[in-house]
């Protein structure tokens, strides 16, 4: 049986049993606002009304209001195309970067390449495994770290899954951009290492808590990111970076139906995403 058909199998399983208890849906999104925390290398989003309440009226007294948004794609929770990173001038597949970002766009590996995913999640909650109420910042969650917690779980990480990596420090979103990015603190996160870990199970993408996906430094910001490299570049894992992962983790949700469908931005090297959790159950 190929990886395809296991999983359309797996899908196939967690629809049987929730279409017939009823599901539960855990929303990984962040809410996007002005001011929210964010890398400083990118966009910020804004937000603004440019036709609002009464500005035109119609005939029979209706009135309409509007929006304008604008964002980096890597802005808010969102997903990495493979052509958000590149090694010694070639992105994942051996495509040459400069050639690919000629005129503006990125002419090959765009967000529009990233399939919609209907996929066996699972969730691997590092600090509980660890018995932390979150990982210390700038700590680097090791293949040992990993392979504990989901033995602690008792839940198997499998070819095709999407992981995501609770490091416990999405507490610290609603306490402000200088926490949360933590620039001088450091970030919780995998590296090199775990990054191989993950692409030695054939993983379809990886998630995370955090701002980066990876450990940052402290003091040392997104200047060295080797975990992009290798699952980027090197094995075509896409990575899903600022998630919500406290409700789930709190509920002790460890399986899922994970489902994630980007936006179809032709030539963009990201796309902001709400992903969702889905188990059997009843809604909380």
């Amino acid at each position: 049986m190929s990886v395809n058909e296991a999983t359309r199998a797996d899908t196939a399983t967690w629809l049987d049993t929730a279409l017939g208890a009823g599901v539960r849906v855990f929303d990984l999104g962040r809410p996007l606002y002005r001011g929210m925390p964010q890398s400083p290398n990118h966009p910020p989003y804004w937000h603004t009304l440019p036709r609002r309440h009464g500005d035109m009226v119609r005939a029979d007294g209706g009135s309409a209001a509007a929006d304008h948004i604008s964002l980096g794609t890597h802005v808010g929770t969102h997903i990495d195309a493979f052509s958000h990173v590149s090694h010694n001038g070639l992105m994942f597949g051996g495509v040459r970067a400069d050639e690919a970002q000629r005129g503006g766009t990125m002419s090959s590996l765009g967000a529009e390449t990233i399939l919609p995913m209907f996929r066996r999640g699972v969730l691997l909650d590092v600090p509980r495994a660890l018995g932390l109420p979150r990982c210390d910042p700038g700590y680097e969650i090791t293949p040992d770290d990993l392979a504990k917690t989901a033995l602690a779980q008792g839940t198997e990480v499998r070819q095709g899954d999407v992981v995501l990596i609770r490091s416990g420090w999405g507490e610290h979103f609603t306490a402000g951009a200088e926490v949360y990015t933590g620039h001088d603190s450091g970030v919780p996160g995998i590296s090199e290492n775990g990054a191989y870990w993950l692409a030695g199970l054939d993983v379809h993408a990886a998630g995370a808590d955090t701002i980066a996906f990876e450990r940052l430094a402290p003091g040392q910001g997104h200047s060295l990111l080797p975990a992009h490299r290798v699952l980027l570049v090197e094995k075509g894992i896409h990575i899903i970076e600022t998630m919500d992962l406290e409700e789930l983790a709190s509920a002790g949700v460890h399986e899922f139906l994970f489902v994630l469908s980007p936006l179809k931005l032709v030539g963009a090297t990201g796309s902001p995403v709400r992903p969702l959790a889905v188990v059997p159950g009843v809604a909380a």
